[in-house]
């Protein structure tokens, strides 16, 4: 395995065989009576009969040992992969589904990946760390088990590197997050709206790039998902992400949800090296939601300019007259 950049569009690609663990990926190996076997990285609770486990991923993109062992190739870059991959288990059991976890199960998911996300940067060596979930097979889901990952990489993924250039743009220009102008016009003009609960905000993208995505976000300003800013309510977003999974669930077989926090500061390296100076106050965490509805995108079709048939307020309109609770 090798992890390649494109000169061009600044992108990290990785190349390689997968290698595989010692178990059969055939079987799901998070029941409880196999994933008890393994030592976790975390368990919660600490004590007694666990709810939501952290494990290694059975067959990692990044592998913590090593050096990256940067190379030059003429005019390229390639190293090795290096960084953590890890699987966080929702729940014990097999049937369930994140969406139809209670408001306390899906808050104690958030807790986890929380903690994942600030105990991983306390590597200087990693650049990013990302909690991703791939719900249904269409979304490249690996096993049929709640589940989402983790991964820590000694780089900035490019989305990530696009969404921090902007907001420190915007903050240089107007002294203001691009985020929290973003959630203000959107509460003002309201048709976007998918759903709320206390300070968070479930929402469709004035752009969106496939229908019915959904931007959900604190309305109060903060760059760290792994961090609630004090009097923060993690059980609201919980409720109203719940909510949120169970209107898609009508209307799309699969998803990608991602986690978008603020990089590492600790890594004083590459591209990061003294740059963000107003990151604490130019950026601003969100999770994103991209449902698959089609089966074949015309996106990429179109050199990779999205196509979106849904109108984001039709979209909003369609969700928001779902019940999320029947």
């Amino acid at each position: 395995m090798e992890l390649r950049k494109d000169p061009i569009t600044q992108s990290w690609i990785i190349l390689g065989q997968r290698e595989v663990g010692g178990e059969s990926l055939a079987e799901c190996p998070f029941e409880p009576e196999r994933i008890e076997k393994s030592k976790p990285i975390l368990s919660w609770p600490a004590e007694g009969p666990w709810q939501v486990r952290v494990v290694p991923h059975p067959e990692p993109l990044y592998r913590v040992e090593g050096d990256p062992g940067r190379l030059a190739e003429g005019m390229y870059d390639k190293m090795g992969p290096l960084g953590a991959h890890e699987v966080i288990v929702e729940t014990p059991s097999h049937e369930k589904r994140l969406p139809q976890f209670s408001d306390e199960e899906i808050e104690r998911v958030l807790w986890v990946w929380g903690a994942r996300i600030a105990d991983l940067k306390k590597d200087s060596r990693f650049k990013y760390v990302s909690v991703f979930k791939n719900q249904g097979v269409m979304a490249g889901e690996e096993w049929p088990h709640a589940h989402s990952e983790v991964t820590a990489t000694i780089f900035v993924p490019r989305r990530i590197k696009y969404e921090l250039h902007a907001a420190h743009d915007w903050f240089r220009d107007k002294e203001r997050c691009i985020f929290c102008d973003f959630v203000k016009q959107e509460e003002k003009q309201g048709k976007r709206i998918v759903d709320v609960q206390g300070d968070y905000y479930a929402l469709c993208p004035y752009a969106s790039r496939v229908p019915y995505e959904v931007w959900v976000m604190h309305r109060r300003h903060n760059q760290l998902f792994e961090q609630p800013r004090p009097g923060s309510n993690r059980k609201q977003l919980a409720a109203l992400l719940g909510r949120v999974l169970r209107r898609l669930e009508k209307v799309a077989p699969a998803y990608h949800l991602v986690v978008h926090t603020a990089p590492n500061t600790k890594s004083k390296k590459g591209e990061l090296a003294g740059y963000w100076k107003t990151l604490a106050e130019d950026y601003h965490w969100h999770i994103e939601i991209m449902p698959i509805v089609e089966k074949r995108s015309k996106s990429y079709s179109i050199k990779e300019v999205y196509f979106n048939a849904e109108l984001p307020e039709q979209a909003a309109a369609h969700l928001r007259a779902l019940d999320p609770n029947s």
